[in-house]
């Protein structure tokens, strides 16, 4: 006897929340072993799959292969980051550098770590250049105010300026290496744009 169509959906709906979930599981593992330090050449799917309570077998065949299993990461790392940073308003000074110090707090030692790989892995080097790309657009929008009006190379010049100073680099310097509290990091980010800034 065939079970009623409500009874195989219902079915179908918990295989598909436990699949989904078990890859969600993987994916913490794989940003866990790399989070603890070890470096993506190093990582193996054993450890990966351990770390998950899961077989080699069930990474493998939810995501093909170790470069499968890193570029899903990523890729979600990424769709999260846009999803923290995207909300920030154009031409709200203050809220822009909320938004991106709470980013850093979060992830700027995370981001620092694939910097310091990006030499030595394609990998990295990919996902390194994604995340310039997106960083450069976000400071693009976020301050289109204080670029309108300006052209050619004058344009250039002060949407590089803005970059640099929004870069993680600026924020592990002044953070980091310099100690500054997070409120004095903002502090610090209002006096470095203020110049760079024209109020709308």
């Amino acid at each position: 006897m065939k079970s009623p169509p409500s009874s195989r959906s219902y079915v179908m709906t918990k295989r598909a929340e436990s699949a989904a979930a078990t890859a969600e599981r993987i994916l913490d593992a794989a940003a866990g072993e790399f989070a603890d330090g070890a470096p993506v050449a190093s990582i193996t799917l054993d450890a990966v799959a351990n770390r998950a309570g899961v077989s080699v077998q069930t990474v493998l065949r939810r995501f093909g292969d170790k470069d499968g299993l890193f570029a899903a990461a990523a890729e979600r790392q990424a769709t999260r980051v846009a999803s923290e940073r995207d909300p920030a308003v154009p031409g709200d000074l203050e809220g822009a550098i909320e938004n991106l110090a709470e980013h850093y707090e979060r992830d700027g030692r995370l981001a620092l770590r694939l910097l310091a790989e990006e030499a030595s892995s394609p990998f990295m080097a990919a996902v390194t250049g994604a995340g310039r790309a997106y960083h450069r657009s976000w400071c693009e929008r976020v301050f289109a105010p204080s670029l309108d009006g300006l052209e050619g190379a004058d344009r250039r010049r002060r949407l590089a300026q803005i970059v640099a100073v929004c870069d993680v680099y600026v924020w592990k310097l002044l953070r980091l290496d310099a100690g500054l509290s997070p409120h004095a990091y903002r502090e610090a980010l209002l006096e470095l744009l203020e110049p760079l800034i024209r109020r709308p």
